[in-house]
């Protein structure tokens, strides 16, 4: 009986496990595998050119639709195409830290993309981007442009740069057309 008592607390925590997003380190890049996320409300506001913050000056929570967690050093992004073009400001606040902006229901053929900062030693680029195909390419500096083939959802994987040196904590902007 007490033994069975023990094992109730273990299946309820094991069965309360999240879905987790991995990172495998390589060189000079890093593979992210994806895991199930919950989507984006679809009643997000439509702006051309909007400016999406979330920098510490701007603690409101985004209300343009675009959703924000952060895991383990990640900080996730999501928003939806029909958004775009937008700006949004982020900050990393620790070392080795990444960004991933993932992009709903993309249709175009091309992708473009920049990192804006006012440090000038700031260690930040695009490391990689993930294609709706599943494919993955990079690494790329501060500005990107990619095609896109299919629809579907795009990563902009956004983080330090192994074979720079540099600051690695600081705000950024990233613009996507």
């Amino acid at each position: 009986m007490k033994k069975s008592l023990l094992l109730i607390p273990l299946i309820i925590i094991s069965c309360k496990k999240e879905a987790t997003i991995t990172e495998t380190p390589n060189k000079d890049s890093m593979m992210v595998t994806e895991m199930p996320e919950p989507k984006v409300d679809s009643v997000a506001i439509r702006k051309k050119d909007s400016i999406i913050n979330n920098s510490p000056v701007t603690k409101e929570v985004l209300r343009s639709g675009v959703m924000r967690n952060t895991k383990k050093g990640q900080i996730i992004r999501t928003a939806d195409a029909s958004q775009l073009p937008f700006t949004l400001g982020e900050e990393f606040t620790k070392d080795n830290q990444e960004l991933i902006l993932k992009i709903t229901d993309y249709e175009k053929s091309d992708i473009k993309a920049k990192i804006v900062t006012n440090q000038k030693d700031f260690n930040i680029r695009f490391n990689q981007i993930k294609l709706p195909n599943g494919k993955y390419d990079g690494p790329f500096g501060r500005e990107l442009t990619h095609e896109i083939s299919g629809k579907g959802e795009v990563w902009l994987i956004i983080g330090k740069s192994n074979m720079a040196s540099g600051n690695e904590k600081g705000s950024f902007k990233v613009s996507v057309e």
